[in-house]
């Protein structure tokens, strides 16, 4: 097992020399770290490889898992794109002078050491390291068995750039058994680790709430709802539900359930469902649903509240606005929601009802994401409502302190 304290020690210290680093330094750095991984691309790619030549790793999760060069050129671009963005260190919220005469700052720190576990996306790795980097974050990175060559070669090539800039390779560091009981005593190393972000599965998610003493903030779990209400446009509800469930299944703001408003759906689920399937997707259906279409495949009560991460998705028919958004409070994981309606009040009755994260009008799920957002390359997606809520880029990776300048002011 691998000695965790001496991790985050290691982790610690290099936090408190980030601190020191000027924007223009760390943007230097992350300009190094992107143009190392395309020089060393088929190093990465070669380990890559390797990980996808394991046969225990499900069909649907080698989408997530493979990398190509187009993918990590996008890395590379992320990286850009993230020393484009404002550095939010050292910003003041809001200033003041009190009544005695002190001038009290409200001034954006880093949070100090962060903690990933994650499974089968190596890009996590990459986006990851350069956000917790660019807010001045040590990280600590644990991903799955199954992408362990691929985070080691790109954890390698980053903490290369790190060492040819004179900063602390140990800003980044992977943790490389990735046994259960090591994770485990990752989620409690309280005395290094200030926070713990989990991002993958919801059984990854739940198993790092239950067990972690660590500060969590909870991301990831989609299970998306998309509803069309009786005054859709038809057309552009297929458009939306095909691009959130089809474009990419495995990732979390994919579209997982359709609900549709029972005054449209006899004449839209047979069209709806055949668009569905000419794009390979298997489709569950309530009794109602059934009912129109009847080859669907039954629904089960675990349908309604299932993460598929793959070519399925489940529908349900609905008497009203107000059943939907009953349904999705219930069963959705506070990620991603939409309707589509031409209905201006029934959509802002939705956004405002609907608990979760984002929550769209006439448009796809899968805009959920930091790049889409203009925030760079995001950490995750937050599911939570304390202190971070929806695509977590770099203002969610800060904390803040009060700076308080005075005059030999004592308080009577």
């Amino acid at each position: 097992m691998e000695d965790l304290a001496q991790l985050g020690q290691r982790a610690q210290q290099a936090s408190y020399s980030l601190g020191l680093l000027s924007t223009m330094q760390k943007n230097q750095v992350l300009l190094a770290m992107a143009a190392a991984l395309t020089a060393q691309q088929d190093e990465i790619l070669a380990a890559n490889a390797k990980d996808l030549e394991n046969p225990q790793v499900p069909e649907k999760f080698v989408d997530r898992l493979r990398l190509t060069a187009d993918r990590i050129k996008a890395m590379a671009t992320g990286l850009k794109q993230v020393v484009a963005l404002p550095d939010p260190i050292g910003n003041v919220d809001r200033a003041w002078r009190n009544e005695a005469g002190l001038m009290i700052a409200k001034e954006r720190v880093p949070l100090g050491v962060i903690g990933m576990i994650f499974e089968a996306r190596p890009n996590v790795t990459v986006d990851a390291s350069a956000l917790c980097f660019k807010t001045g974050n040590a990280v600590i990175l644990r991903g799955g068995k199954e992408a362990i060559h691929s985070n080691q070669a790109l954890v390698q090539v980053l903490r290369g750039a790190l060492r040819a800039n004179d900063v602390d390779e140990n800003a980044i560091q992977l943790i490389t058994d990735t046994s259960h009981a090591t994770a485990e005593k990752f989620m409690q190393l309280t005395d290094y680790v200030d926070v713990l972000i989990p991002r993958g599965s919801a059984r990854l998610i739940q198993t790092v709430l239950a067990k972690a003493t660590v500060p969590v903030i909870e991301t990831g779990a989609g299970n998306c709802h998309v509803y069309v209400d009786k005054d859709a446009q038809l057309q552009m509800a297929t458009d939306i539900v095909i691009n959130g469930k089809v474009q990419r299944p495995s990732v979390c703001n994919a579209t997982e359930k359709l609900l549709i408003h029972q005054d449209v759906a006899a004449a839209y689920l047979p069209s709806m469902i055949q668009a569905l399937r000419d794009q390979g997707v298997e489709v569950r259906g309530d009794q109602a649903t059934q009912a129109i279409v009847p080859d669907v495949v039954p629904a089960t009560d675990a349908d309604w509240g299932t993460e598929y991460n793959d070519l399925i998705i489940a529908v349900k028919v609905v008497d009203s606005e107000a059943a939907a958004i009953a349904h999705i409070n219930r069963y959705n994981t506070q990620h991603s929601e939409a309707i589509v309606t031409d209905n201006y009040q029934a959509g802002k009755i939705f956004q405002q009802r609907v608990n979760a994260a984002c929550v769209y009008i006439n448009a796809s799920t899968r805009f959920t994401d930091g790049f889409e957002f203009g925030f760079g390359a995001e950490i995750g997606i937050s599911t939570q409502k304390l202190h971070a809520r929806g695509p977590m880029g770099l203002a969610e990776l800060t904390s803040y302190k009060y700076v308080i300048d005075g005059n030999g002011q004592v308080r009577h």
